[in-house]
C-alpha cells in the first residue's frame, strides 16, 4: 500500500520518514541522497552523502572540504539500503552524473526524478525510466503551452551572422552542453571559455565526457570584430557586460524572462517540458504522481480523476 507520508517536506527539505534520510536537502543533514550537483539540489555540510561519482566530483570542486563528511559513491542501478529502504540510481539526462532515485519500501516503488530532460545531450547519460507505483516528478515546465524548440534549429540561429557572441550559461551542465552543440552545429566558430568554467570542463574530460574543442578566454581575440568567436561566460559575468560593444549578447535558457533585453533569444533547456513529463508518466506507469519544483496544477487538470496527482 502506498504510504502517503513516505516523503514529506520539513525545514530541511524532502524527508523520507521510513529511511530517516533526505532527498536533495536544502540544509545540511545527517544522511542525504543527492540527485545531482546543482547548488539548489546539493548543499554543503551534509554528514553522509549517497550520489554518483560525477556528482561527488562536482561537489568537491565547489565546496572543497565542506562537500560532505563521507561520500558513498554509487553507480547507476547499484542497489544500496538505508534503514530498510532499498535505493538505486537511474540516469536523469539533466547533467553529467544526474540521477533519478528509485526507492523501494514495503513492496512499493517510488521514483524521484530530480531534474531531468529527454532531449539528446552528448555530455551526459541519457534518461532511463523504470515502472514505479509513485512518480515524484519535477514540474519546472509542466505547462501545456510550454514546448522546447528543436535544439539544432536553435543553434542554427548562431550561424546567421559573423558577429562575436557573448554567450551566457550556467557553468555546470549547460556550458559543457553548449560547447558540444557549438562544435556540432557551428563548427566555423571558435569557442572561448571563461576561467571559472574551465575546471568543470576538465572534470567532464576526466570523467569520460569531453565537451569538445574550446580554448581559454583571450581578450585580444574578442576585440577582433566579425571573427565569429563565442565567449562562454557564467551568469554573473554576462550580467556585468550589459553595455558590451561589438558583440551580440545571448543567454542560453529555457526561461522566457532570461531572453529579454538580449540581442537574440536562444531557448535551450535542461529540464523536461510538458510533453516530456507526459512521456515519463507513460513510461513509469504510476498509480500516483507527486509533483514538486514547479506547478502541478496543469497535470491535475489534464488527468482529472484518471490519475491521482498530488502536489507536495
Amino acid at each position: 500500500m502506498i504510504a502517503p507520508d513516505f516523503l514529506v517536506f520539513n525545514t530541511n527539505g524532502l524527508y523520507c520518514r521510513a529511511g530517516d534520510f533526505y532527498l536533495d536537502p536544502q540544509q545540511p543533514v545527517q544522511r542525504a541522497v543527492i540527485s545531482h550537483a546543482h547548488a539548489d539540489h546539493a548543499v554543503s555540510g551534509n554528514q553522509q552523502v549517497w550520489c554518483t561519482r560525477p556528482t561527488a566530483a562536482f561537489m568537491e570542486h565547489r565546496y572543497k572540504k565542506n562537500a560532505a563528511s563521507t561520500f558513498h559513491i554509487k553507480s547507476y542501478r547499484e542497489q544500496f539500503t538505508i534503514n530498510g529502504v532499498i535505493i538505486y540510481f537511474l540516469p536523469a539526462g539533466h547533467i553529467l552524473g544526474s540521477a533519478q532515485i528509485m526507492l523501494q519500501h514495503n513492496g512499493i516503488r517510488y521514483l524521484y526524478t530530480g531534474d531531468f530532460k529527454l532531449q539528446p545531450d552528448d555530455t551526459c547519460e541519457p534518461a532511463a525510466f523504470e515502472p514505479a507505483d509513485v512518480l515524484i516528478t519535477e514540474t519546472t515546465f509542466a505547462d501545456p503551452q510550454t514546448s522546447h524548440p528543436d535544439v539544432a534549429q536553435e543553434m542554427q540561429k548562431l550561424n546567421q551572422h559573423s558577429h562575436n557572441i557573448l554567450l551566457g550559461a550556467y557553468s555546470l551542465g549547460k556550458s559543457q552542453r553548449l560547447v558540444s552543440l557549438l562544435n556540432t552545429h557551428c563548427p566555423q566558430r571558435q569557442v572561448l571559455v571563461h576561467h571559472s568554467i574551465l575546471p568543470l570542463h576538465k572534470l567532464y574530460e576526466s570523467l569520460g565526457y569531453p565537451p569538445g574543442q574550446y580554448q581559454p578566454y583571450n581578450r585580444k581575440l574578442m576585440k577582433e570584430p566579425g571573427r565569429g568567436y563565442v565567449y562562454l561566460v557564467p551568469p554573473v559575468t554576462f550580467n556585468s557586460y550589459f553595455k558590451a560593444k561589438s558583440v551580440m549578447r545571448i543567454f542560453a535558457s529555457g526561461w522566457e524572462h532570461l531572453q529579454k533585453q538580449n540581442d537574440m533569444a536562444l531557448y535551450l533547456s535542461d529540464h523536461a517540458d510538458w510533453n516530456d513529463i507526459l512521456k515519463a508518466i507513460t513510461e513509469v506507469s504510476p498509480k500516483e504522481v507527486w509533483t514538486l519544483h514547479g506547478d502541478g496544477r496543469f497535470l491535475q487538470q489534464h488527468f482529472n480523476s484518471r490519475l491521482t496527482i498530488k502536489i507536495l
